[in-house]
């Protein structure tokens, strides 16, 4: 049970820290207009929170 736990909580950060490198390469000062870059920053972590979090249930999923 402890190894889930482990198993399930590294996929969780990997998966955030991979959606958060994808997602940076993303310009939002050409898809938004950002007057306030630190909303655009908190709306970068957000959306990568989500779909980290999305990516890893799917393959949480798939493997059990």
């Amino acid at each position: 049970m402890t190894d889930y736990f482990i198993m399930k909580t590294a996929l969780h950060l990997l998966s955030f820290i991979v959606s958060f490198y994808a997602l940076s390469g993303i310009r939002l000062d050409k898809v938004f207009q950002v007057h306030e870059p630190l909303k655009a920053q908190i709306l970068l972590i957000l959306s990568s929170m989500g779909l980290g979090y999305t990516v890893a249930q799917f393959l949480l999923a798939l493997s059990f």
